[in-house]
């Protein structure tokens, strides 16, 4: 049986690249993007261009092609995959001090990134029990799926990865000879950052997975895959699996966590204002202003318009 046929395309995609001057990118990206009916995020940055955008087969195209011609984006890489119905609910375009947060301004994953490993490579790495495989994404993220016996930093933010390493640096790495790590991530940006740092710290042979998690759960067939779990994504898809099929996972709209059916099972879980990883860390008034906003947006959904603050969030 063929798979069903998704009308969305969703392409998320980054490059590192030199901009002089991001904020004259802004506006013109911005235009096309609204001309075209795209939603998603972009950013731009000293250090290049970061995003997941969605819209129809043409108009991802339209502005991939506008993407290709900014310096040093010829070469863009995009992971593409294909949902039901649009996964953004409106189209965000902002000039950032980095297009990933790391805040280690010293590094330059341009001149410096580690090793790329093919997602065809990348289970004979790993399964190599002198490397060390570290998930360089956030805990929420790790909790729903990662690859067999990888580290978990438990950070909740990649800011936090440094201070991390550091930390565990000895009892990771202290095997008698000189360690290789790999590393992974969603889609391969984080990678870049977290390699380039390894090696500023004088870890020589670091690996990272090309295209992150998400093109080696598209090219890597389920029977022969390291992966458990699911991958988590940054749209209201919220997981996807193998083939970048729709996971199962819902997203709690006052955390943003990912939610199992185990969570929406639980006495803390109620749709749209709390869930078992947020219930103890609200009070009853962000409760009801979490309510509040949820009813609004299911409003304008049956009315098929955008509430209030996502049009107020546009560009």
């Amino acid at each position: 049986m063929s798979p069903p046929i998704r009308p969305v395309t969703v392409a998320a995609l980054y490059k590192f690249a030199r901009f002089p001057d991001p904020d004259a990118l802004r506006e013109p990206l911005a235009a096309l993007c609204q001309a075209q009916g795209i939603k998603g995020t972009l950013l731009l940055a000293r250090e290049g261009l970061n995003g997941t955008i969605a819209g129809s087969d043409e108009s991802i195209a339209a502005v991939l092609d506008h993407l290709r011609t900014l310096p040093g984006c010829a070469s863009l890489d995009v992971k593409f995959s294909h949902a039901d119905a649009m996964p953004f609910y409106r189209m965000k375009v902002r000039v950032k001090p980095e297009i990933v947060t790391m805040g280690q301004p010293e590094i330059d994953p341009l001149t410096d990134a580690g090793h790329y490993i093919e997602p065809g490579e990348w289970n004979a790495l790993i399964s190599d029990p002198d490397v060390v495989l570290i998930d360089t994404r956030n805990d929420y993220e790790v909790a729903i799926g990662t690859f067999a016996g990888a580290t978990n930093p438990q950070t909740t933010s990649f800011r936090d990865f440094p201070a991390w390493f550091r930390a565990e640096r000895e009892r990771l790495l202290s095997q008698g000879k000189a360690p290789r790590v790999a590393m992974f991530c969603t889609g391969g940006i984080r990678c870049e950052k977290s390699t380039a740092f390894l090696k500023s710290e004088g870890v020589e042979e670091v690996f990272h997975l090309r295209g992150g998690i998400l093109k080696y759960l598209e090219q890597v067939p389920a029977e022969q895959s390291q992966w458990q779990g699911e991958c988590f994504v940054f749209d209201e898809r919220v997981s996807v699996g193998h083939g970048l099929a729709p996971g199962s996972y819902e997203l709690c709209r006052a955390c943003r966590r990912p939610l199992s059916a185990d969570d929406r099972a639980s006495p803390h879980y109620e749709e749209g204002a709390s869930c078992p990883a947020c219930h103890d860390t609200r009070d009853e008034a962000q409760r009801a202003r979490y309510r509040e906003r949820h009813r609004q947006e299911l409003l304008a959904i049956k009315r098929g318009t955008a509430h209030l603050g996502a049009q107020s969030k546009e560009f």
